[in-house]
C-alpha cells in the first residue's frame, strides 16, 4: 500500500514542533534538573545506610552530574536552567554533599 504525503511541495521545516514553546522547554528542564536533584539525594540516603563503596561511588556520580547541570547554560539553551537563587543554593548543596561523601568514604574505608 503507498503512503500517502500530505504536501509534495518542499518547504522549510520547523526546527522544533509547534507545541513545544520556550516555555514549556524551560518547564520541562527545571523539572528534569530537579529530578536529577531528588535522584542524588535519594542516593546520598541510601549511602548514609548502607556505607557501600558501589553506592557512594554512585552518590558522588550523581552529585557530579548534578554540579554540571547547574553551569551556565549558553544561546540558545539559556532558557533551560534554573533560577539564579535556586542555582546559587544547590551549589551550595552539592558542595555539603560532596563532603558527606567524603565523611562516608573515610567511615567505609
Amino acid at each position: 500500500m503507498p503512503i500517502a504525503l500530505t504536501s509534495t511541495t518542499p518547504g522549510k521545516r520547523e526546527s522544533r514542533p509547534a507545541n513545544l514553546t520556550p516555555a514549556f522547554g524551560s518547564a520541562y528542564s527545571v523539572e528534569e534538573i530537579n529530578a536529577y536533584i531528588a535522584i542524588r539525594d535519594q542516593l546520598l540516603a541510601e549511602a548514609e545506610k548502607l556505607h557501600t563503596t558501589t553506592k557512594i561511588s554512585s552518590t558522588a556520580l550523581a552529585n557530579d552530574f548534578v554540579e554540571g547541570c547547574l553551569k551556565s547554560a549558553h544561546s540558545p539553551y539559556d532558557a533551560q536552567c534554573l533560577p539564579e537563587s535556586d542555582v546559587v543554593r544547590e551549589r551550595k548543596r552539592c558542595e555539603a554533599v560532596r563532603a558527606q561523601i567524603e565523611a562516608l568514604r573515610d567511615s567505609a574505608g
